[in-house]
Order: C-alpha cells, then structure tokens, then sequence
C-alpha cells in the first residue's frame, strides 16, 4: 500500500503538475490526453504518456485479483496463448525480462489479434495506429 500511494502521489502526481506546466499557451491546450500523446514530443509527450500510462495502470489493479477473463476477451487470450494460463507465463517472463523503467502490455492489435509488447520510459501503445492497450504493468 504504501509503495503504491508513494506512486501515486509524488511520481503520477509530479507528471500532472508538468504537464498543466507545459500546455497553457500551446497548440495542446484544451487537448486530450489521447491527442497530445499522438501528436506531441519532448517533454509534454513525456509528462503526457506518463500520465496516460499510470491512469490506465490503476485501472488495471484490483484488491482481490480479477480472476480469469470470461466472454471474448477469454477466447481471444486462449487463441493467441494457448491458455490463460500459458498467457500470465508469457506476460510474466516478457516483463521480467523488460529492463529498466519500462511498461509490459497486452494489446488488441489492428488485425484482433493480441500481443506482448514492452514500453520503455514513456512509452505508450497509443503511438501505434490500430493498437488498443487491454493490461499493463508499471516496472
């Protein structure tokens, strides 16, 4: 608990603080996050995707777990992976072996397929067109 307050409060809220810093008087004010990530560089890219990339991070935690997929998403892990456990044996050893500060995602790809895919830094699946970001870890 404590590491993910100190995470919360001082990392994510630190990249908020830039960002509302660096947008006034910008082509990004009055943006949304979404668009200033594809659209930007530099140190709002950077305090942007971080932000993007921390929110979707909280989403993806539950005090309990989440339990297996069920419904589509079931079927879509089990067609790429094998089984859902053979899918946490992947994501697990791929972002084990991501270096650094880093993000390891499942994403839907344009195509429907998953994929494992690792960040560095700020990086967001977002940048890439038709990838839609499902889970991700913070490392």
């Amino acid at each position: 608990q404590e590491t993910l307050e100190y995470h919360h409060g001082k990392h994510h809220n630190t990249y908020v603080v830039n960002l509302n810093n660096l947008v006034p008087g910008t082509e990004f004010e009055g943006k949304s996050l979404e668009e200033i990530i594809k659209t930007s560089t530099g140190g709002i890219f950077n305090n942007a995707a971080q932000i993007w990339n921390h929110t979707f991070y909280w989403h993806c935690l539950s005090p309990n777990g989440g339990g297996e997929p069920t419904g589509a998403l079931a079927d879509a892990i089990t067609k790429a992976f094998g089984s859902f456990a053979e899918f946490k044996d992947a994501f697990t050893k791929s972002a084990i072996g991501n270096f650094g500060s880093s993000w390891t995602w499942l994403v839907k790809k344009a195509d429907g397929s998953l994929a494992i895919v690792n960040t560095s830094n700020a990086g967001c699946p977002l940048t890439e067109a038709g990838t839609t970001p499902l889970l991700t870890v913070d490392l």
